[in-house]
C-alpha cells in the first residue's frame, strides 16, 4: 500500500516537473498574469468557470481574489460562473446544460474582463460555448486544459498541462491558480 501512495506522489511530482520545464507554457501563464493585472487596473474582473473538480477550483480561485490570498488588502473583483443555483437551473432547463456558462457570461462580462475557462480535456461543451461567447464579446480568454487542449485549443490561448491524467492536470491547475492569485495580489498592491 505504501508503494502505491509513493507512486501517486511521484506521478504528481513528475507532472509538476514537466510543467516547470515547459517554457512556452510558463510564458503563456505569465501573459495571463499580466492580463489579469491590466484588467483589474482598468475596472475589469477575473471570471472563472469549470465542471466538477474544475468548478470547485473556479470557486476557490475566485474566492482568493475577492477575499484575500496571502495579504490583508481590499477585495479584487472576481466570480465563478454557475454559482447561482437559480440561474444555473433556469438556463439548464430553458436552454440546455451546454449553455449554463455562456448565457451567464454574456449577461455580466465586458471586454475589460479576463475569462479563465477550466476543462481538463478542453472539450466540455458548456465551457467551449462560454469561450465562444467570450470571443464574440472581445474578452481576453485562457483555457486551462491538459495536453492537447481539445476543442478549446483552436478557440483561445491555452495553458496546457503536459499530462493526460485528470488528477495530475487538476493538481497542476490549482498550483498555477495559487501562483496567479499570489502574483496578482503582490503586483497589484505593491
Amino acid at each position: 500500500m505504501l508503494d502505491i501512495i509513493k507512486s501517486k506522489i511521484n506521478d504528481s511530482i513528475s507532472a509538476k516537473k514537466a510543467l516547470l520545464d515547459d517554457e512556452v507554457l510558463l510564458n503563456e501563464f505569465n501573459a495571463l498574469i499580466d492580463a489579469c493585472l491590466a484588467s483589474l487596473k482598468q475596472g475589469g474582473k477575473v471570471i472563472f468557470c469549470g465542471n466538477g473538480g474544475s468548478f470547485a477550483d473556479a470557486q476557490h480561485l475566485s474566492a482568493e481574489f475577492t477575499a484575500r490570498f496571502e495579504k490583508e488588502r481590499r477585495s479584487l473583483p472576481s466570480l465563478a460562473l454557475g454559482t447561482n443555483s437559480s440561474t444555473l437551473s433556469a438556463i439548464g432547463n430553458d436552454y440546455g446544460f451546454e449553455y449554463i456558462f455562456s448565457r451567464e457570461l454574456d449577461s455580466i462580462a465586458t471586454d475589460k474582463d479576463v475569462f479563465i475557462a477550466i476543462s481538463t480535456s478542453g472539450n466540455s461543451k458548456n465551457v467551449v460555448e462560454a469561450v465562444k461567447v467570450a470571443n464574440e464579446k472581445g474578452i481576453k480568454t485562457w483555457g486551462w486544459t491538459g495536453k492537447g487542449a481539445g476543442k478549446m485549443g483552436s478557440l483561445c490561448a491555452t495553458i496546457q498541462i503536459p499530462s493526460n491524467n485528470t488528477a495530475r492536470i487538476q493538481e497542476c491547475h490549482i498550483l498555477l491558480g495559487h501562483i496567479l492569485c499570489g502574483q496578482v495580489e503582490e503586483r497589484y498592491f505593491s
